[in-house]
Parts: structure tokens; sequence; C-alpha cells
């Protein structure tokens, strides 16, 4: 069974590696972003750099844990999500010799934006000698991510295949440059088991490498059995991210064009026009202050779709076809005008 675990966990990393066309670079597994995150905010030199830096657009997992962090003193600033033209530019500017980190979304899980430019982030963190995350979760696999071609090979990555991987829960990662020397606080037994022969020397904390170095202990490998064999599902059907994402796009302007024909009240329920779609992610982002009850009444006519405060988020998945989508769409119209 062990033999088994390990085989199959060195395949979900392989697979997330792929994804981010880095061959160089160390993946760590767990069973949410939020352990991931955990254990490298504890790497961090807090103490000499008390400074994070990140935006008001980021998912809870980060914007939850960087407020605890605030509250204990702390200093988290945070440049505004919009407008998505300048996040970047913006980002680099406030990116100092006290900044610790700075903490991204590759795609902003409100708007669905694509953040173009963060290599000129991550260039100002290696200026600074400050360590630059970026939460892929809302790209990977959906939106071209590879790391090399964005300038980000140096950059830590969090993501999971909750979403657009289909791997389901208990499938994230973390994904470490090479070369990364970070001793991160909370790690388990499993960071130390490859470094065994360092164990004790001049009693120091050992630790692995590439993503053993971020590693935590025992957990239940049974996630990764699904993820392997959807990963090798998705190679053989030849499901490779630009395929999807062509997919993707196709199927977002299906939705689009079905919602401006509808012709609704922009005072109920809206959507950007100015952004072109190529700009956006993998979901339709709606706004409409009664979000989360159109949510819950398309839930009812058997429209899945989900709010995030005054956003309401179609997000379709590859099998659906385009008749669905614009029935789903069809159900909005009756919703909105009820």
């Amino acid at each position: 069974v062990a033999q088994g675990m390990v085989g199959h966990e060195a395949q979900v990393r392989a697979g997330f590696a792929a994804l981010l066309g880095d061959a160089g670079g160390g993946i760590a597994l767990a069973a949410s972003t939020h352990d991931l995150l955990i254990r490298l905010l504890s790497a961090l030199p807090l103490r000499a750099r008390p400074r994070l830096v990140t935006t008001d657009g980021e998912f809870h997992t980060i914007r939850r844990q960087l407020d605890c962090l605030a509250d204990e003193g702390i200093e988290v600033v945070r440049v505004a999500e919009f407008p998505v033209e300048s996040v970047a530019a913006r980002l680099a500017g406030a990116v100092d010799d006290r900044t610790a980190m700075v903490l991204v979304s590759a795609v902003f899980f409100d708007s669905g934006r694509i953040a173009r430019g963060l290599d000129t982030v991550a260039e100002r963190c290696r200026r600074h000698g400050a360590a630059l995350l970026v939460d892929a979760y809302h790209a990977l696999n959906v939106v071209p991510f590879p790391l090399a071609e964005l300038g980000l090979l140096d950059a830590f990555v969090v993501g999971g295949g909750y979403k657009y991987c289909q791997l389901g829960e208990g499938n994230c990662f973390l994904r470490i440059p090479a070369g990364c020397d970070l001793r991160p606080v909370v790690t388990g037994w499993y960071s130390e088991f490859t470094a065994l022969a360092e164990r004790g020397a001049e009693g120091r904390v050992a630790y692995g490498t590439g993503g053993d170095r971020f590693a935590g202990s025992t957990y239940d490998p049974a996630s990764h059995y699904r993820a392997a064999r959807v990963f090798k599902f998705f190679e053989t059907e030849h499901l490779e991210p630009t395929m999807l994402r062509d997919v993707s796009q196709h199927q977002v302007g299906v939705l689009a064009q079905a919602f401006d024909a509808l012709d609704l009240d922009p005072a109920a329920i809206s959507r950007d026009r100015a952004v072109p779609l190529s700009e956006v992610g993998g979901f339709l982002a709606l706004q409409s202050p009664n979000a989360i009850a159109l949510t819950q009444a398309l839930h009812h006519r058997g429209i899945l779709t989900d709010a995030r405060g005054d956003v309401l988020r179609f997000g379709p998945a590859p099998y659906l076809s385009t008749i669905q989508l614009r029935d789903a769409m069809a159900g909005l119209g009756e919703a909105v005008r009820r």
C-alpha cells in the first residue's frame, strides 16, 4: 500500500508540474491550499520583514489568513484589484526592503479577470529580496500557465485540482522554485524522511529537497488515486490546457451572447462589456445586487451557478453543449424577470 501511495503521489506531482511547464521546481501536496499557505508563511522572515503585499481580490484562503496576521501586528498592504489592467504595476510599486512576500491571484476568483504582467512583480520581488506567491487555482487547466513564458520561474505557486482539473477534493499543491532554501517551521516528518542522514547534525532540523521541503505528515492518500486516474484520462484524451482554453473561450462567448440577447434591466443584472473575453478565465461574471437569490432560483431550475457577494458566476464545463448553455441563460432571464 505504501509503495502504491508513493507511486500515485509522484504521478499527481508530475501532473501539476506538467500543467505549469515546470521541470526544475518541486511540488508539495496537501489536502487544502490553506495547509500549504501556512507552511509557506511559516518560512518567511517576518521578524526582519514584517510586511506582506496582496490585493483586495484574493480568495478567502489568503484573505482570512492575512487578516489574522494583521491582527497580530504584521503589516498587510492591500492594493485594489481594479483596475485589473494596472494591478501588477501597483503591486510591484508596493514592494520594498521590508516586504517578505507578495501574494496575488493569476485569475481573480470574483471577477474572473486575468492578472497580466506578473513578471514585473517577480522582478521587483527579486530586486528587493522578497518572495512571490501566485494563486493559480482559477487558472490551472483553463488558462494556460507556463511559468517560463510568464517569467515566473522563481515564484511559488499554489493551486488545486477541485475545479478545472476535475481531480476532486484533497488534491492541492505548492510549487517551490528550484534552489529554494527556506526552512518552514510548520512541516511534518515527511519533510525529514528523505533527509534522515542529516537528522540531528549539530542539532539542526533536516529538510528534504524539492517539494519534500514543505511536506506534511501521515494523511489519507485516497484522493491521489483518483487524481492520478484523472490526469491519465486527460492525457489519453489529449485534453491539454490550450485546447481546453479554446473550448472555454467559446463557451463563455456563447453565455455572453445569450445574456446580451436577454436585454435585461442593467440595474437588476449586468456584465462589463468593456472587458474582452480574452481577459477572463473560465467563467462569466455577472453583477447583480440579487446574485445570491438568483443562484438559489436557478438551482430550483436545475441550473447550477454560484455567487460571490454581488457577482453571479456561470462556469461552463467542457462537456456542456451550446444548447445547454443557452437554456441556462434563458433560465436566468426567467429568474430575473420573476
